[in-house]
């Protein structure tokens, strides 16, 4: 992955926003806030959802980055088909269950850009 692949990151929380930018940054990829998309293109958009029973006007807006989505929400259940299933039906490349390790995190990332490579 080139080490300056951008990454939008919509996340409200000021705890959770630095911890996902650093963990991103180790991996070699630069974060920017929806602003800095517009200079470039960003290979992914990660966005939490707080209820994604009603988050279809966000996804509705993620799709003008033109970039996979991998959805975070402490509302997702744990367990990778029930997180597959999610994805389907919301229609991102990825769901991400809240609290996450680095390694989860990290995971997610690779899967949801495993067509990009």
């Amino acid at each position: 992955m080139n080490p300056k692949a951008y990454i939008v990151v919509l996340e409200g929380d000021p705890l959770i926003r630095p911890l996902l930018e650093r963990w991103l940054a180790e991996a070699g990829f630069e974060v920017t806030d929806p602003a800095g998309a517009e200079v470039r293109k960003p290979v992914l958009v990660i966005a939490d959802a707080p209820d994604p029973q009603s988050a279809e006007a966000l996804i509705g807006s993620l799709r003008g980055y033109a970039a996979p989505v991998l959805l975070l929400s402490a509302r997702f259940r744990r367990g990778l088909a029930g997180s597959a299933e999610a994805a389907r039906r919301l229609g991102v490349e990825r769901v991400l269950p809240k609290p996450f390790t680095r390694d989860e995190l990290l995971s997610a990332v690779r899967e949801a850009l495993k067509d990009l490579s």
